[in-house]
C-alpha cells in the first residue's frame, strides 16, 4: 500500500517503465492538457495528475492479470478525473456544490473533446464513482477502475492524516 501513499514513483515516472503500459496510454500522458493536471490537488498533497496515474496503472495491472482489456482500462483510468478544476473551491467559484455526482460527466466531456475513445472508455470514465452515481459501469473493468479510484483515494487521504498526527497537528508537515 505505501506506493499508493506516496506519489514519489509517480513523479518519477517508474510507470514508464512498462513499455506495454506506455504503448496504450502515451499519446494522453504526452499530451500539454493532460500535463495541466498537476496544478489541481486531487487528495491529501497527491495532484489530480498523479492520482489519476495511480489509478490507471493499478487497473491495468489487475486486468492485465485477470486476462481482462489492459489497454482500455488504462487509457480509462488515466481520464476518469479529467475534469481540469480545482475541486476544493469549485463550489465556491461556481455555485456547484455537487462535485461528487457531476465530475464524471465533465471529465467525460473533456477527454472526448482532446482524445480518441472507445465507447467501453466512455462507459468507465462515466461510471467511475458508483454507488455515489446510481449506474454502474457495464464492463468488469470499469468496475477495476472503480476499485482501483477508492483504494489510491483512500491511501492518499490517510497518507496525509498519518502525517499530519506524526508531525504536528496544524504544522506543516515533514513529507
Amino acid at each position: 500500500m505505501r506506493w499508493a501513499e506516496d506519489s514519489s514513483w509517480v513523479e518519477k515516472e517508474y510507470y514508464s517503465e512498462d513499455l506495454e503500459y506506455m504503448d496504450c496510454v502515451r499519446d494522453i500522458l504526452d499530451s500539454p492538457i493532460f500535463q495541466s493536471m498537476d496544478r489541481f490537488m486531487q487528495h491529501g498533497d497527491t495532484t489530480c495528475k498523479a492520482h489519476c496515474i495511480k489509478v490507471s496503472y493499478m487497473s491495468y495491472c489487475i486486468c492485465k492479470r485477470l486476462g481482462w482489456d489492459h489497454k482500455e482500462v488504462a487509457r480509462a483510468g488515466l481520464l476518469h478525473d479529467f475534469f481540469l478544476y480545482d475541486w476544493h473551491t469549485h463550489a465556491r467559484e461556481t455555485g456547484n456544490h455537487f462535485h461528487g455526482f457531476t465530475h464524471p460527466r465533465i471529465a467525460l466531456n473533456n477527454a472526448v473533446k482532446h482524445f480518441e475513445l472507445t465507447e467501453k472508455e466512455k462507459d468507465m470514465i462515466l461510471r467511475h464513482m458508483w454507488p455515489l452515481t446510481p449506474v454502474p459501469p457495464k464492463s468488469r473493468e470499469g468496475f477495476a477502475i472503480i476499485y482501483s479510484d477508492k483504494f489510491c483515494g483512500l491511501a492518499e487521504t490517510a497518507a496525509r492524516i498519518k502525517r499530519w498526527i506524526l508531525y504536528g497537528f496544524g504544522r506543516k508537515s515533514a513529507a
